[in-house]
């Protein structure tokens, strides 16, 4: 093995002056001593244990952290309520009630679906009746109609994934109806709760549990290992009924997990890292389907969770049926599964067509109407698809560097329209808190989700109302934000160091990586651009070298061409050869059955360090 990069932390600023995308480069506060120390109890390169130690990782929770085993598995009973859902539920399956399961329409409700389905038919509780809200014409979380088609179906008991914490109305008719509820949630939970049965949520008030950083899809496995454990105890599993084996599934936790972007930290390492091992064994009919039609032919990893099965899953519910994903996790049918899976992938190229045509629509607006300055980035467009507002939101979020909410307008229930919104946020804006707010303040319909990602529902006469009230309550958050966003710097090197021996280490033990737990960010200082073009319509593909000669290295700066640094790598930097400080990640690419190192672009700069 090549020797590897010493490591180059300090705190301070890479440049003086901002990049391509207006940021500051900071490399974050290291402390050299704890690094050596670490490095020396655990066999660590130095690199690796500065870059945990730059992470916050203690010493002590080095081996849990690089490799979670099962000892190091989450109490679910640490998760408040969770004992007494489990053990209620467990009674309702023994006494054969009929339980139903409702859940929102992304990757980590179709995950949660899955898991739950799966669940309760190998526990023998029959199969559950799904109920998943149509994007378009109900949006999100619980609603009347979904509960009373599940009354209609027998249903005595319905778990609710993924949504359901701020349903106050909808859960209170479910109450009405005489339905009990179990709310399997992992958004911000506010000072009230619905009036459900039963609240699993890390982020209620009142729990302790710590486990904050899970999806929902996290949730509803540790309910499952709870109600698996209170069945056993209940002598459910006597007399020659089979107990089914919870590892199973966890190649959906893990799926769910990492397209839901939830911090990659705690319970989560330990799930992902399981989930994809079990994943490479391509048992689930579901994902193996979505694999295929992927034509991913390698051991499946984050990655092809991100960009391959995670689009598709949610393609379907963006521009054909809310409920292919989750029908397609939870069948067992693999004849079902290939015919699910070629349905969502036309879904999915339907979807990227659309989006292509909305994201040049909503870019040009922001300039035309100068919002590029505000807090926020607020638009709307009658034509816009409801279904693919969020993806817009996080292109323009990238794009300007500040939060965005993108609104499309469906029919609503009395007959009228409405927007139907999302919003995607950047490093220290909680967008959640707005949306609440607004909604409190009678602004919003509905509104709620994460500190980085939300939705909602504004009528069309409050739109400007939404906008002014939305740059308020941004504005006083970003009081507290410096003057330039800034990015973290962990390595500055030259091309020579960039080596797939690197790239094995930073995607070996160190990964899974996440929010919480970003991948490792590198600077190569001073190099030049041998060759520059276009690749795919959107993407620049170049061949880079240290400024003093040597061997290149091939890399991409993704959706670049109408930016200031596509622009720059593909004319400034090759037309007056002006060597250039590049920011980014070290991948491994596969070609042909050999690897080697590569490095994907997210922002550059030039001058003097």
């Amino acid at each position: 093995m090549s020797a590897l990069p010493e490591p180059v932390l300090a705190h301070s600023y890479f440049m003086d002056t901002p990049s391509f995308k207006g940021r500051l480069w900071r490399r974050p506060e290291y402390d050299r001593a704890a690094a050596t120390r670490m490095a020396q109890a655990h066999g660590l390169p130095e690199m690796v244990a500065a870059l945990l130690t730059a992470r916050g990782v203690p010493q002590a929770g080095v081996e849990a952290f690089l490799t979670p085993g099962m000892k190091d598995f989450p109490d679910p009973s640490l998760l408040a309520g969770m004992d007494a859902a489990a053990s209620e539920v467990a009674a309702a399956i023994m006494a054969g009630r009929r339980i139903g399961i409702l859940a929102d329409f992304d990757v980590d409700g179709a995950t949660s679906t899955g898991i739950l389905t799966r669940f309760l038919r190998s526990a023998g509780a029959g199969e559950a009746p799904l109920y998943i809200p149509d994007r378009l014409s109900e949006g999100y979380g619980p609603n009347n109609k979904a509960f009373e088609w599940l009354k209609e179906q027998g249903c005595d008991w319905v778990l609710i994934a993924d949504s359901g914490i701020t349903a106050f109305d909808p859960i209170q008719h479910a109450v009405d109806l005489n339905l009990k509820t179990v709310v399997l949630d992992h958004h911000e939970a506010e000072s009230r709760l619905p009036l459900a049965t039963h609240i699993i949520n890390p982020k209620r008030a009142d729990d302790t549990s710590g486990f904050t950083m899970l999806a929902a899809c996290g949730v509803a496995f540790l309910f499952c290992v709870a109600l698996n454990r209170a069945l056993r105890a209940a002598g459910h599993y006597k007399n020659g009924r089979v107990e089914p084996d919870l590892r199973q599934w966890l190649d959906l936790v893990a799926l769910g997990t990492v397209c839901d972007m939830v911090p990659m930290t705690g319970p989560n390492r330990l799930f992902v890292k399981a989930g994809f091992a079990r994943m490479a064994r391509r048992e689930n009919a579901g994902i193996d389907a979505l694999l295929s039609v992927g034509k991913i032919n390698a051991v499946p990893d984050p990655g092809h969770a991100g960009f391959v099965l995670g689009p598709r899953i949610n393609a379907g519910s963006r521009v054909h049926h809310s409920d292919l994903g989750a029908r397609l996790l939870a069948t067992e049918d693999r004849e079902e599964a290939m015919r699910l899976a070629w349905l969502l992938d036309d879904c999915n190229v339907k979807r990227r067509a659309m989006q292509k045509d909305m994201v040049a629509h909503a870019a040009a607006r922001v300039s035309a109407f100068g919002y590029d300055g505000d807090p926020v980035i607020v638009l709307e467009d009658p034509e816009w698809h409801p279904g693919l507002v969020g993806l817009v939101a996080g292109d323009i979020k990238e794009r300007f560097g500040r939060p965005a909410c993108v609104i499309g307008f469906a029919d609503a229930a009395d007959g009228g329209r409405e927007g139907r919104g999302s919003g995607r946020s950047v490093a220290g804006i909680n967008i959640a808190e707005a949306l609440i707010a607004a909604r409190n303040d009678g602004v919003l319909v509905k509104g709620g989700g994460h500190a980085m990602a939300g939705g909602f529902t504004v009528l069309p006469d409050r739109i400007k109302d939404f906008r002014d009230y939305m740059k308020a309550h941004i504005g006083r958050q970003a009081q507290s934000l410096p003057p330039h966003p800034e990015s973290a710097v962990d390595l500055v090197m030259n091309v020579r160091g960039l080596t797939i021996d690197l790239a094995r280490l930073v995607h070996g033990a160190m990964a899974p990586y996440g929010s919480g737990y970003v991948e490792p960010a590198f600077v190569l200082s001073d190099v030049m651009v041998v060759h520059a073009d276009i690749v795919g319509g959107s993407h620049v593909r170049c061949t880079l070298r240290d400024r003093d000669g040597g061997p290149t290295i091939k890399a991409v700066a993704f959706r670049a061409v109408d930016t200031p640094l596509g622009r720059f790598l593909l004319k400034d930097a090759r037309d007056c050869a002006v060597p250039v400080h590049l920011l980014g990640q070290v991948q491994i690419n596969s070609w042909q059955g050999r690897e080697s190192a590569e490095f994907h672009i997210s922002d550059g700069c030039t001058g003097y360090v």
